[in-house]
């Protein structure tokens, strides 16, 4: 079962409406002001409310800290410390506890991305996993994670989640792990290089080789064609040329020598049955 939900919808903003009222809101006022930014829709960050000096001095003030400590709870928690930490922060509207669980969801999805329905439903404090599904469609539908509910290995596939408030303790670990990110990534970059340098000198090698091949084809065809214009000039000048050549091999007039003229006639017969058998060479 497939369900995504495009485009991307949430209002990012949302709080600002809330900080802009925090700046003049006092005690009741503020802790007001917590609770319906707590149960607003589109509304699930809560850093920069929490910054807000007003909002903070609600520390100071027994009654009123649990409202702080529960606009922290929004921002960094999740709904199972909700339960743990029951007795010392208000109690939770129907909106409120929904929105807390949608928050658990996206927390379980930045540290994987196939949830098991179990790992789920005891996070969640949910007994069916047909209200757990129910939860996370509406999840799914209010743009704050995209993915797939396998249904025949019980779990959520993570594709996109938003991404939560960070607790100052925490800005050490990421800038940590940015750095070991960098580091990765300059020895990656080192070895793209080097393999380009490698295949650029094979390259270069390569032409060199190519173009020296080239060269001696040239040098090779030069030389055959002055070998073939030597033997051209070399066999037309001393024996009188071809025909000469062929008159003699067979033994026509310009052959005859003294020895032929006083030959007897068997004598010249045997001699003209030799000569048959040579061929003559051009």
């Amino acid at each position: 079962m497939v369900v995504d939900k495009s485009p991307l919808g949430g209002n990012l903003h949302a709080l600002e409406q809330f900080v802009l009222l925090a700046k003049s809101a006092r005690g009741a006022g503020c802790t007001e002001l917590i609770k319906q930014a707590l149960e607003a829709p589109g509304v699930y960050v809560f850093g920069e409310l929490l910054d807000m000096p007003n909002i903070l001095e609600l520390a100071e003030s027994p009654a009123d800290k649990k409202y702080l400590d529960a606009l922290e709870l929004f921002a960094f928690g999740t709904y199972k410390d909700y339960l743990t930490n029951k007795g010392v922060l208000p109690e939770l509207t129907p909106a409120q506890r929904k929105k807390l669980q949608h928050l658990t969801i996206v927390t379980l999805a930045t540290k994987s991305k196939r949830i098991p329905y179990n790992t789920l439903l005891l996070e969640l404090d949910i007994s069916n996993v047909r209200d757990l599904e129910d939860l996370i469609i509406e999840a799914i539908y209010a743009d704050i994670v995209r993915g797939k509910l396998d249904q025949k290995n019980s779990q959520l596939e993570v594709d996109y989640a938003i991404g939560r408030d960070i607790r100052p303790r925490d800005i050490d670990v990421i800038v940590n792990c940015l750095q070991d990110w960098c580091s990765s990534c300059e020895g990656v970059l080192g070895c793209v290089e080097s393999q380009i340098q490698r295949a650029n000198s094979a390259r270069n090698k390569a032409v060199q080789r190519r173009s020296d091949v080239e060269a001696e084809i040239v040098n090779i065809k030069k030389a055959l064609k002055a070998q073939m214009q030597e033997r051209a000039d070399g066999g037309g000048g001393g024996a009188g040329g071809p025909e000469e050549a062929a008159s003699v091999a067979g033994g026509g007039p310009a052959a005859e020598g003294p020895a032929q003229r006083d030959a007897t006639p068997a004598d010249k017969k045997k001699a003209t049955q030799k000569i048959k058998g040579l061929k003559i060479l051009r």
